[in-house]
């Protein structure tokens, strides 16, 4: 067998590097609505509706396991250096570490497997919010300071702790209408690419 089917290449790491910044700077964009408080449990569903465009097309060029990964330890690192806390890394490495095996179990090539691994994936996008509950007040005294103590219990309103539930089952959601979406629009490289 050759070892490239398996080995990561440096064309898959490219790939890895294009496709990662291109998703942060898409939830970037979206996410810059959460200065508006109420637009924070929409973004929860909202956020993987829109990603799934470019995460679709980005699952049509992967063949091997560790390149969801790699693009989750990225965006971790980077979210975590944007001050969203240790909570990024807890969150966003082990979803995308599921995801990648979800999409390695289904074989790269089923439509599934490519929903359910880009649902799990975006459950990463919840490190942001897990701030509010558990990050400690400390993370409530930076958004006071920088936001302002109107924003903050304007909030605190919208994100109470239920919401973490709620959260869940919103971006699994709007996941799964992201890969929908994502596969109308890219249909033609899902034909290409041979996925069923």
């Amino acid at each position: 067998m050759n070892k490239n089917k398996k080995t990561l290449t440096g064309k898959d790491l490219i790939t890895v590097g294009i496709y990662t910044a291109v998703y942060i700077a898409v939830v970037f964009c979206v996410g810059a609505f959460n200065a508006i408080p109420i637009f924070y449990p929409i973004f929860l569903f909202l956020g993987p509706i829109i990603t799934g465009i470019p995460m679709m097309l980005y699952y049509t060029k992967i063949e091997k396991f560790g390149m969801i990964t790699i693009m989750g330890i990225i965006c971790a690192v980077f979210f975590y250096i944007s001050g969203y806390t240790w909570i990024c890394l807890s969150i966003m490495i082990p979803t995308s570490l599921l995801a990648d095996v979800i999409l390695k179990v289904g074989g790269f090539k089923k439509f599934g497997a490519m929903a359910l691994s880009f649902m799990v994936m975006s459950l990463g996008i919840m490190a942001g919010p897990a701030n509010l509950w558990f990050a400690g007040e400390g993370y409530w005294d930076n958004i006071r300071e920088s936001m302002g103590d109107q924003y903050a219990e304007q909030l605190a309103k919208y994100m109470p702790m239920w919401m973490l539930p709620a959260g869940i089952v919103f971006i699994l959601a709007g996941g799964f209408l992201g890969a929908l979406l994502g596969r109308k629009m890219m249909n033609k490289h899902f034909k290409k690419a041979g996925i069923v």
